[in-house]
């Protein structure tokens, strides 16, 4: 099924639904503009609703609390993050596109820098389902990543015995460990990717196939 005949085969909207959906979409804009501005804590459900032009009460009848709001944009950036990995990659060796997609996804989201201190810091302090789903949303991303280093090893430029769950944990901790430089110590994008290009020297270092 094409995805207009399936689009044609939904059912029509009312009214009131399509306000609610613009609703919702309102107070999920103002909520990732405000945990992009101010991180998770600072942000209250308050000024969300006064970012979106309506009550707390309509936030409330969207969102069961401010860490459901949370978790919901965490999801759409992820998805959108993992598309803009995938089309950093572009081509080359292994190493040539690890370091592309990670340089393309800090150079998509410095810009929003407390939104990702947010999610990493969240990640330690959040319910074990909450953590479960959170990691489900970052799955497309790490999918990119370990794609790469199967093509990679498809083509022989990584050994055959690769251990690519391993190497796609390490790529993936070491994309989000290098926030801190950029939040605590000031580092451009450039610098980042930089950086991040030498650990995957390091990272790859036991799996590239010497010739």
């Amino acid at each position: 099924m094409t995805q207009i005949a399936a689009t044609l085969e939904q059912p029509r909207m009312n009214r009131r639904q399509a306000a609610k959906v613009r609703t919702r979409q309102k107070v999920l804009d103002a909520a990732r503009d405000l945990f992009a501005e101010r991180g998770y804590e600072p942000a209250t459900i308050r000024d969300i609703a006064k970012g979106a032009g309506m009550s707390t009460g309509a936030v409330f009848a969207n969102f069961q609390d401010k860490a459901e709001l949370f978790e919901t944009v965490l999801t759409e950036d992820m998805s959108q993050l993992a598309e803009t990995l995938k089309r950093g990659a572009g081509e080359g060796s292994v190493r040539e596109r690890l370091t592309a997609a990670l340089a393309a996804g800090y150079h998509g989201t410095l810009d929003h820098l407390p939104l990702f201190q947010a999610i990493v810091a969240r990640s330690w302090f959040q319910p074990l389902a909450a953590e479960q789903r959170a990691r489900e949303s970052t799955r497309r991303l790490t999918d990119v990543i370990s794609a790469i280093l199967r093509d990679g090893v498809s083509k022989s430029e990584l050994s055959q015995d690769a251990d690519v769950v391993l190497l796609t944990e390490m790529v993936w901790e070491t994309y989000l460990s290098n926030y801190r430089r950029a939040a605590y110590d000031g580092w451009s994008v450039e610098q980042l990717a930089d950086h991040a290009g030498r650990q995957i020297d390091v990272i790859l270092a036991g799996a590239v196939t010497r010739k």
